[in-house]
Parts: structure tokens; C-alpha cells; sequence
């Protein structure tokens, strides 16, 4: 159902951001240099990051991006997950929930964290199902890239 992905998968993974970024699921696209950046960091080592290609019978049909930090506040390992999409014809066949109880089981992270939109229903409803929780706070940000843009 899902993989880690390889030095083969540049060109799909591209693709599937690529998607993802425009999507109403995110706020504003990314820099596609961007796309290149975190390929070329999932290759190099997943000290940081680490990617998966979604399959459904046999067809590369979405991606998952995690991120690793350190958390004091939760006791050892954090691990966001930075982006997860999946095709719109192969949701609902069991993806999403079989890739969360992986990283549940599999990823010795004390923490799991993700964002979501408010308007994202079908995602809210999968994320609660998996045992996410809304945090009773913001989150603010200091975005190097976009301050250059202004």
C-alpha cells in the first residue's frame, strides 16, 4: 500500500506535490525549487525527512512526508506529518488509515503532529478516527521565503 521512496519515484513525487500544492488543502503553492530540495534531503538521509509513494494495486497513486524533531515538551522523538495526498479516485479504499497505524506502530516517535484546514472534512474525520486531537492554540511562524517575496 505504501513504500519508501526511491531515487526512481523523482518524476511521480514531483508530480504528486505538485497536485497536493494545488489543492485547496494548503494555503499558497511552494516554489517547485522546493520540490527539488526535499527530494534531493529524502535521498541524501532521513535524519530530517523521510517520503512514502502511496500504491493501490500496483499504481503509484499519492505520497506522505514526515519530519522529525526533538520535543522536550512530549518526551523524545516528534514526527509531523508535513503532507499527505493521495489521488481523489483511490480515497477511501483504506490508504490513509493503513499508512497512520504503520507509523503509529512502526515510528518510535513520542509525538505525532499534523496540520489540517478547517474546511477539510474528510481529513478531519480520518485524522480523528486515527486519534489526532485539535491543540487549543495557535501556531506562528517566521517563513524566510515568503518574508523574501514581500
Amino acid at each position: 500500500m505504501f513504500r519508501e521512496i526511491r531515487e526512481e519515484d523523482r518524476e511521480i513525487y514531483y508530480d504528486f506535490v505538485d497536485k497536493f500544492y494545488h489543492t485547496d488543502a494548503v494555503n499558497a503553492p511552494v516554489p517547485t525549487i522546493n520540490y527539488e530540495t526535499t527530494f534531493n534531503e529524502i535521498m541524501r538521509s532521513d535524519t530530517y525527512v523521510k517520503g512514502y509513494i502511496f500504491e493501490y494495486e500496483g499504481t503509484a497513486c499519492g505520497f506522505a512526508l514526515l519530519s522529525k524533531t526533538f520535543s522536550q515538551e512530549a518526551g523524545g522523538l516528534s514526527v509531523t506529518i508535513e503532507e499527505i495526498y493521495i489521488e481523489p479516485a483511490y480515497r477511501g479504499k483504506g490508504l490513509g488509515t493503513a499508512f497512520f497505524t504503520f507509523i503509529k506502530k512502526e515510528i518510535p516517535a513520542m509525538r505525532f503532529r499534523l496540520e489540517v484546514e478547517d474546511y477539510n472534512v474528510g481529513a478531519k474525520r480520518l485524522y480523528e478516527r486515527m486519534g489526532f486531537e485539535m491543540l487549543p492554540y495557535l501556531q506562528m511562524v517566521i517563513d524566510k521565503q515568503r518574508q523574501h517575496e514581500s
